[in-house]
């Protein structure tokens, strides 16, 4: 099957499960592969055969700035459910990633991998 990867989707948001995440917020990336059927639109050059991905990003950067969840599993899941709710989707693979988690003596990232079916 076909995808569209988008990467480097950058937002600032309230998701986590101390309550100064939720307070003060912190940055989160994702990147996503969306599956469907690219040959509709690479036959026909038209933009409705196809997912615009320009909404894509607009519906990820919203989510993570409104929600405010106590989990990353939970906005992973939140972004994988409305990516699959656009038309021609069959799959989505959300990969959601606190770049700075506020975790004492660690420098690294934590990334939620999921990956949703219609």
């Amino acid at each position: 099957m076909d995808s569209i990867e988008v990467t480097g989707i950058s937002a600032y948001g309230y998701t986590g499960l101390l309550p100064e995440e939720r307070t003060l917020g912190q940055w989160f990336e994702v990147d996503l592969t969306i599956w469907l059927d690219l040959a509709p639109s690479g036959k026909s050059d038209d933009i409705e055969k196809t997912v615009d991905y320009r909404q894509a990003i607009t519906m990820v950067k919203h989510v993570i700035k409104t929600a405010k969840f106590a989990l990353v599993e939970k906005l992973a899941d939140v972004i994988a459910e409305d990516v699959l709710k656009m038309d021609l989707v069959n799959k989505v693979r959300v990969r959601l990633s606190k770049p700075a988690p506020p975790i004492p003596d660690f420098g690294g990232r934590v990334t939620i991998d999921i990956t949703r079916s219609q």
